[in-house]
């Protein structure tokens, strides 16, 4: 299977295809917050967090917003990203 058809567990059943994955933010910040917010509004927002907080929201191409209960940490590796990366560098 290719990468662009792969589809990547996001925690607690539910997968996306990982080709069509843009970004993968925390969900804290005020601009996520809007994103979000934006996303429900237009019905483009789905909700795979089967009732959990919202630990990572992921942007996908076709404009929807998935929110995960998977925290970054955890998703990264999926995603064949070394979680270390994400660690914030300091000033």
């Amino acid at each position: 299977m290719s990468k662009e058809n792969e589809l990547v567990s996001i925690g607690y059943g539910a997968m996306i295809s990982a080709g069509r994955l843009i970004a993968v933010v925390g969900p804290d910040s005020a601009p996520v917050k809007r994103l979000i917010s934006e996303a429900r509004e237009r019905s483009m927002l789905i909700d795979a967090t089967f009732g959990r907080k919202t630990a990572a929201v992921l942007v996908m191409d076709s404009d929807h917003v998935v929110l995960s209960g998977l925290p970054l940490e955890k998703l990264a590796p999926r995603f064949g990203v070394d979680p270390t990366v994400l660690e914030e560098e300091e000033p």
